[in-house]
């Protein structure tokens, strides 16, 4: 019985013959997603603004829609309501306060007010937190600086293990990544929260994983291939390593499919942004990572003499 493939060993697929077309398609994207984050910004969570955060558990399985509408009447601003875990597990996040400590605690106090009177019945409130304007500053340096730190550790790796120019292509295709993220979040105003910042971080994992799968088949074949034009053995690799990376993605999309639609709010900001990584870490790889060694050029002569050498 024949195995059904979603994608042939052997394909023959001219990527590198739309690669101006691609640089032009990836530059607009970019230059697109830094001019949102620049003017419309995002839609920064508590994590990032400061605010309230209250964990409330129920004795019922919680409405949401009664809950929003209690808490949406206290005019406390941007209060953002949803389950976790169980039906009966609500996490309730009301943001910043005008005013000193007391002004968040007074509106912690409406908030069970307005809970106990709607829901009535058992409420148990198993963690309210506080995060204030200094702290969210923190963390937005720190998310900064980990995300700029890791891409900086990549293009060291890739340096240490490839040539300079295999690192500068890896490290285009990382920004490119990072940056059509930001620009996803921007545009579709989703919650920017520290989870979004992890997320970024494994796109960057994900990503380099990809793009080192690429360049090692195109080391392999310039020491196999010496007088191949580099045009053409850049395909041969691409094509060499489609089936894996093409399985790859669609093994991890299916996962992480799952946990969008049935793994709760909680955590659907921190799949969206892993799906649209998945798909941009796939594109760059092929369509960005591999085609900038044609612009970087190649040291052929070096790698042969690795390869006598080793």
């Amino acid at each position: 019985m024949r195995k059904l493939k979603l994608v042939p060993d052997k394909t023959n697929i001219p990527f590198l013959n739309i690669r101006r077309s691609a640089f032009i398609f990836s530059g607009v994207l970019v230059l697109a997603s830094l001019f949102l984050f620049l003017t419309k910004g995002l839609n920064y969570g508590i994590d990032f603004r400061g605010g309230i955060m209250i964990e409330v558990g129920t004795s019922e399985p919680a409405n949401l829609a009664q809950i929003r509408g209690a808490l949406g009447a206290l005019d406390l601003g941007d209060v953002a309501i949803q389950e976790f875990g169980a039906p009966t597990d609500v996490l309730i996040r009301v943001e910043r306060q005008e005013g000193d400590a007391t002004a968040q605690q007074i509106a912690v106090e409406r908030v069970k007010e307005a809970l106990a009177d709607e829901i009535g019945g058992d409420i148990s409130y198993r963690r309210v937190e506080f995060v204030g304007p200094k702290v969210s500053g923190e963390l937005i340096r720190a998310g900064t600086l980990a995300i700029v730190l890791a891409v900086v550790a990549m293009l060291i790796y890739i340096w240490f293990r490839f040539e300079w120019q295999f690192s500068v292509g890896a490290v285009v295709a990382l920004v490119h990544d990072v940056a059509l993220t930001i620009g996803l979040f921007s545009i579709a105003g989703l919650e920017f929260n520290l989870s979004i910042i992890a997320a970024i971080l494994t796109i960057v994992g994900y990503s380099m994983n990809d793009t080192v799968v690429v360049y090692d088949r195109v080391r392999e074949n310039l020491r196999k291939f010496r007088r191949m034009e580099l045009t053409e053995l850049l395909n041969l690799s691409i094509n060499d390593t489609l089936s894996r990376t093409t399985m790859t993605s669609l093994t991890t999309m299916l996962a992480l499919l799952s946990l969008f639609f049935f793994g709760g709010e909680v955590i659907r900001g921190f799949t969206a942004a892993m799906i649209w990584g998945v798909v941009v870490g796939t594109y760059s790889s092929i369509f960005v990572a591999a085609p900038l060694l044609l612009i970087l050029g190649v040291d052929r002569e070096g790698i042969s003499a690795d390869a006598t050498t080793s």
